[in-house]
C-alpha cells in the first residue's frame, strides 16, 4: 500500500511556494509557479462550488484572503473566479486551470477539503479532471469517507490520509464525538487503504503512523513544516515534508 518514490522524492510546497512579502499568495497561480520553478511538489486544497466544480482554496468561508466574503460552496464557478484577492490581482483557480498550469512538471498533492456531510462530488468532480491528466496527482482528506471516496472513484490515484493525535482544537468541534473518534489512531485505515499518510509534525513521533509506516508500508510526510526543529524531526520520524516559510 505505499505511495510511488516520487511522492516523496521531493518537498511539498505547502499551498504552493506562497510569500505574502513578495505578494505571492497561497493556492494562486503565482505560487504553483514559483514551486515549479523550485522543483517542488505542489500541495493545494479544493473546494466544491455551487455548480459542482473543483476550486482551488483553503477556506471553506471566504474573507481571510479575499475581499468578498460568504461561503465557497454557495458560489458559482464563474462568481468564484471573478472575486477579487487583497494581495494579489490573480484570481482564483479550478482544478483543471491548476492542471493546465503545472502540465505534470511537479507531482499535485491535492487535499479534498470536506464540511463531513458525506457529500461525493466534490471527489467525483476530481476523478473527472484528472482523468485526462497525464501527471503525477495524489489526492487525500482528513475525512475517511472522502478517503473512502478517492479508493472507489480514483482507484488508479494514490490516496492519503491527513491526521493528527487528537482532535480536540476548536477547529474540530463541530464534528460529532463520534466522527472524531472514527478519525483517531488511523483506525479507519482497513476500510479506505491508504498509501501514504500526511500527519501533523508536532505530534511526530506517534504509535499509528509509525505502525502505518513501518509494518503496513505507508509513506509518511509530516505537515506543516515552518522551523528548523520540525525539519529535524520530519527527517527522524517521516519520509517527507510538507513545508512553508522557507525554502529547503
Amino acid at each position: 500500500m505505499r505511495a510511488p518514490d516520487w511522492l516523496t522524492a521531493r518537498p511539498v510546497a505547502h499551498r504552493g511556494l506562497h510569500d505574502i512579502s513578495r505578494g505571492i499568495v497561497e493556492n494562486m497561480p503565482g505560487a504553483v509557479q514559483a514551486a515549479i520553478a523550485g522543483n517542488f511538489s505542489i500541495e493545494v486544497d479544493i473546494q466544491l462550488s455551487a455548480d459542482g466544480e473543483a476550486m482551488v482554496h483553503h477556506d471553506h468561508a471566504l474573507g481571510r484572503l479575499t475581499e468578498a466574503t460568504g461561503e465557497v460552496v454557495e458560489r458559482t464557478a464563474a462568481e468564484l473566479k471573478a472575486i477579487k484577492f487583497k494581495d494579489t490581482p490573480e484570481r482564483m483557480m479550478s482544478l483543471s486551470d491548476l492542471c493546465a498550469l503545472v502540465a505534470g512538471r511537479v507531482p499535485l498533492v491535492i487535499e479534498v477539503k470536506s464540511h463531513f456531510g458525506g457529500d461525493r462530488k466534490l471527489v467525483k468532480r476530481m476523478a473527472e479532471v484528472l482523468a485526462s491528466y497525464d501527471g503525477p496527482a495524489v489526492g487525500m482528506s482528513f475525512d475517511p469517507d472522502q478517503v473512502l471516496a478517492l479508493r472507489e472513484l480514483l482507484p488508479s490515484r494514490p490516496r492519503g490520509i491527513v491526521a493528527q493525535r487528537t482532535y480536540e482544537d476548536d477547529y474540530w468541534a463541530k464534528l460529532t464525538r463520534e466522527q472524531r473518534d472514527s478519525m483517531l489512531y488511523l483506525r479507519h485505515g482497513f476500510r479506505t487503504q491508504p498509501h501514504f499518510v500526511a500527519f501533523r509534525v508536532d505530534d511526530l513521533p506517534a504509535p499509528a503512523p509509525w505502525i502505518a509506516r513501518n509494518v503496513f508500508g505507508c509513506a509518511l510526510l509530516g505537515w506543516t513544516v515552518r522551523t528548523g526543529e520540525q525539519r529535524t524531526r520530519v527527517g527522524q520520524h517521516a519520509d517527507q515534508m510538507i513545508f512553508e516559510g522557507f525554502v529547503p
